[in-house]
C-alpha cells in the first residue's frame, strides 16, 4: 500500500511540476533580463477614471498626484464616480478638481456598475472618441509623478491594454499588509514584467491599468460585473487575441487593509471571484489552448486554476486508493499525516523563496527599515497559508461586494520617506 500511495504522490507532484514549469522561465527572465521600454511620438489625450466609495480620507490625495504629473494637464482629465456614498467624498474631490458625477443604486453594486455608469456619462457629454484612452484607479491610489508619461509610452507602441508596477503605501504596518505588497511586487517583476519580455499577455490587477477608446466601445463600455472584474476583464480580452502590455517604469501605490477581518473579507471577494471567472471561462480558455495554441490562455488558465480544489480532489483520490486496498485507519492516518506535513514544509520553503529572491531584487522599492524587511520574510507563508480556509469558504460561501475602509492619506514623497 505504501508503494501504491508513493507513487500516486510522485505522479502528481511531477504533473504538478510540467504544469507549472514556464514559471521558472518566467523567474528567470525576471531576474536576468532588462525591462522593456519605449519612446512615445506621440502624446494622447486620456480620461482618468475613479469608482469611490466613502474615500474622502484618500481621495484628494489621488487626485493631487493626477495633477502634479510631468504630462501636460491639458491632455488629462479627473472624473470620480461617487457611488452610493454617504459621506462627503463627492464634495471632496471636486474642491481638489475633479468631474464628479453621483451614482446610488443599491442593487447593483460594485466597482464593475460604476465604471460602467461613468464611462455613459463621459459618452454622453464628451462623445465616444474624445479620450484616446481611459485610466482606471482606486480612491487610495497614489502615482509618481512621471506615472502617465511612462504609460504613455508604451501605450503609443500600440498596446491598447496597459498594465503598471503596482506598490504599496503601508508594506511597513504588519504582517499583513507586507504579505500584500511583497506579493504584488513578486506579480509586478516576475510575473507582467516576464510575460511582457517574452512576448505573452499581462493580466489586470486590480487597479493602474490604461484601456484604448477601441476596447471600451467594443464592449459597450464596461461589461465585467463579477466580484473581480479585472481578473474578468483579463480573460475576456486574453480570449479574443489581445494583448495586455505592461509598463515597468509606471509605479503607483496601493493601500493594503490592516486588519484581518478587512483582509479576509477582501481575499474572500477575490477567490469566489476566481472561481466565478474560472468555471464561466475555463471552458473558452481550454478551446484556446488546444485548437489554436494560445499560450497567454494557458498562462491564464493556469493562474485561474483553483489549486485547493486541485488539492482537495487529489487528498481524496489518495484517500479512495487506501479505503480499496482495505489498508488499516493507522496506515491512513500516517499516510495522510505524512502528505500533510510535506506539502506545508514544501509551500512554506516555496513561498519564503519567492519572497526572499523579490525583496532582495525589489530592495530599495520596498520603504520600510531592513529589520521589517527580513522579518517579513518569514511571516510571507503565513499570511498566503491563510488562504487555505479563505478559498474554502469561498466554494460555499453566497458573497457580496464590500467597501474596504482606507484611510493613509500620505504622498508618494512621504510613502518613500517612511
Amino acid at each position: 500500500m505504501g508503494n501504491t500511495l508513493d507513487i500516486i504522490i510522485v505522479c502528481i507532484l511531477r504533473i504538478f511540476v510540467l504544469l507549472y514549469l514556464y514559471q521558472t522561465l518566467y523567474l528567470l527572465v525576471g531576474l536576468f533580463c532588462k525591462p522593456k521600454r519605449f519612446v512615445a511620438e506621440n502624446f494622447h489625450r486620456y480620461a482618468v477614471l475613479i469608482s469611490a466609495r466613502n474615500e474622502r480620507a484618500v481621495i484628494a490625495n489621488l487626485i493631487e498626484s493626477i495633477k502634479n504629473q510631468d504630462y501636460a494637464s491639458e491632455l488629462v482629465d479627473i472624473f470620480v464616480v461617487a457611488d452610493n456614498c454617504t459621506d462627503d467624498t463627492a464634495v471632496v474631490a471636486r474642491q481638489a478638481g475633479a468631474i464628479v458625477f453621483e451614482r446610488y443604486d443599491e442593487q447593483q453594486k460594485g466597482k464593475g456598475y460604476a465604471l460602467n455608469y461613468l464611462l455613459g456619462m463621459i459618452k454622453q457629454q464628451y462623445g465616444p472618441d474624445y479620450y484616446e484612452g481611459y485610466f482606471v484607479f482606486d480612491a487610495d491610489n497614489i502615482l509618481e509623478k512621471d506615472y502617465i508619461s511612462q504609460m504613455n509610452t508604451v501605450f503609443d507602441n500600440g498596446y491598447s491594454l496597459v498594465t503598471s508596477y503596482r506598490n504599496s503605501k503601508n508594506y511597513s504596518d504588519n504582517w499583513i499588509t507586507s504579505g500584500y505588497g511583497l506579493w504584488f511586487l513578486r506579480e509586478a517583476r516576475y510575473l507582467n514584467n516576464a510575460r511582457m519580455i517574452l512576448g505573452a499577455s499581462c493580466v489586470v490587477s486590480g487597479t493602474g491599468f490604461l484601456v484604448h477608446k477601441d476596447i471600451i466601445k467594443r464592449n459597450g463600455g464596461w461589461n465585467c460585473f463579477l466580484l473581480t472584474e479585472d481578473i474578468q476583464f483579463s480573460t475576456e480580452n486574453i480570449i479574443r487575441g489581445d494583448k495586455i502590455g505592461y509598463c515597468a517604469d509606471a509605479m503607483f501605490y496601493d493601500e493594503q487593509p490592516v486588519r484581518f477581518i478587512d483582509s479576509w473579507n477582501q481575499r474572500l471577494r477575490w477567490s469566489k471571484g476566481f472561481y466565478q471567472v474560472f468555471f464561466r471561462y475555463g471552458r473558452d480558455l481550454i478551446k484556446k489552448i488546444f485548437i489554436e495554441f494560445k499560450f497567454s490562455c494557458y498562462d491564464m488558465f493556469m493562474t485561474l486554476l483553483p489549486g485547493l480544489l486541485v488539492t482537495v480532489l487529489i487528498i481524496l483520490a489518495c484517500l479512495g486508493v487506501v479505503v480499496a486496498e482495505d489498508t488499516s485507519s493507522k496506515i491512513l492516518m500516517d499516510s495522510l499525516t505524512s502528505l500533510a506535513l510535506y506539502s506545508v514544509v514544501a509551500s512554506y520553503v516555496s513561498f519564503f523563496v519567492m519572497g526572499l529572491i523579490t525583496t532582495l531584487t525589489e530592495w530599495k522599492n520596498i520603504y520600510c527599515n531592513t529589520r521589517k524587511k527580513v522579518f517579513y520574510l518569514f511571516t510571507f507563508p503565513i499570511f498566503m497559508f491563510t488562504y487555505l480556509p479563505i478559498s474554502i469558504v469561498a466554494l460555499f460561501a453566497k458573497i457580496h461586494w464590500k467597501p474596504i475602509p482606507h484611510s493613509v492619506a500620505v504622498t508618494a514623497n512621504q510613502i518613500k520617506g517612511q
